[in-house]
């Protein structure tokens, strides 16, 4: 019974994760946030992730009940991400492996969030709409290979509907994108804006430009209100995120979606992912906001599917990554 302690780190939210064969033990968490129309650095977020790092290990063990002896390996996010705060948060899992002795794992982000949707929602071989605010992706497994189907060609969906945030002053406490949803449903109009898909691919940065370009106009003449421009936000993303995926469902004859990333516990993007697949004769399978959003038990859980295949990370190579694609890993423990 091989218990894994996950590290992850990689943009504003730091987790500790314990995960025991499928169980999740401890999943403390921690966010920086920064005040209305500002985003996040990544020498401050580092400095944030080196604060409380220790105190949220600490916390993990205690909700655990478990002591070093009791952990079986180390897993940390290596990549992708922002660079300063992985770089914390790995140097903290190499101290600990070598002073307790333990095996490290270097886990990539993007598994972490697919891996922990399959052991909370019971979801066998799903096609996976992975969204959140550093990637877009929708993924589907295919002989030992996460494979890409498609992605953004420039923002993420999370960095858009952030920056978005950004141009509205809207309040990044408790997140951005949350804040943005609660004001989506008072929305009463539809404001057209790009629509941008290519093929299998996605692109935000249009919508992002138009927004930034036209928003504080319109609501100065009264063409609309805040909660207008976030409904219509998010009516205009999400269905370019169903019709990519539901496109790559078909090209599988997948009966099953995921939705896993930060930007996946939205319940308005549930509702129209559901409607798709009734409509389809398929099931969505979803997580609330413990897995959904960054966590160190998807690090911990990726990392225990790595550890009972064989896998480690020699010190040598425990480094990070800012670019580490999905479909850069063998995925060994999947047949």
């Amino acid at each position: 019974m091989p218990t894994v302690l996950g590290f992850e780190g990689s943009a504003n939210k730091i987790g500790v994760g314990v995960v025991r064969d499928g169980a999740v033990l401890a999943n403390p968490r921690r966010t920086y946030v920064t005040p209305a129309g500002t985003g996040f650095l990544p020498g401050d977020t580092a400095r944030h992730h080196r604060a409380v790092v220790l105190d949220l290990l600490q916390e993990a063990l205690t909700e655990a009940g478990l002591t070093s002896q009791d952990i079986d390996c180390i897993a940390y996010t290596k990549g992708p991400g922002m660079g300063a705060p992985l770089v914390s948060v790995a140097v903290v899992a190499r101290t600990v492996a070598q002073l307790w002795n333990k095996p490290l794992l270097g886990v990539n982000h993007c598994i972490g969030h697919i891996e922990m949707g399959r052991l909370v929602t019971g979801a066998t071989s799903p096609t996976v709409l992975y969204v959140s605010g550093g990637n877009t992706q929708v993924i589907a497994y295919s002989e030992h290979r996460y494979r890409i189907f498609g992605e953004t060609i420039d923002i993420a969906v999370g960095n858009c509907l952030d920056r978005f945030a950004r141009v509205l002053k809207i309040s990044n406490d408790p997140s951005p994108g949350y804040n943005i949803e609660q004001m989506a449903k008072r929305g009463k109009k539809l404001v057209e804006l790009p629509y941008t898909v290519k093929g299998m691919d996605v692109s935000f940065s249009g919508i992002l430009s138009f927004i930034e370009d036209v928003a504080q106009r319109m609501l100065a003449t009264g063409e609309c209100t805040p909660e207008d421009l976030c409904f219509s936000l998010q009516e205009t993303v999400f269905a370019m995120l169903i019709e990519i995926t539901e496109r790559a469902m078909a090209h599988c004859g997948s009966q099953e979606a995921l939705v896993v990333g930060g930007v996946g516990c939205n319940m308005r993007l549930q509702e129209m992912m559901e409607t798709m697949c009734r409509e389809r004769g398929a099931r969505l399978f979803a997580t609330d906001e413990r897995f959904c959003i960054d966590n160190g038990a998807m690090i911990a859980q990726a990392g225990w599917e790595m550890f009972q295949a064989g896998h480690r990370t020699p010190l040598s190579e425990s480094g990070v990554t800012q670019r580490f694609r999905t479909d850069e890993v063998e995925v060994t423990w999947r047949d």
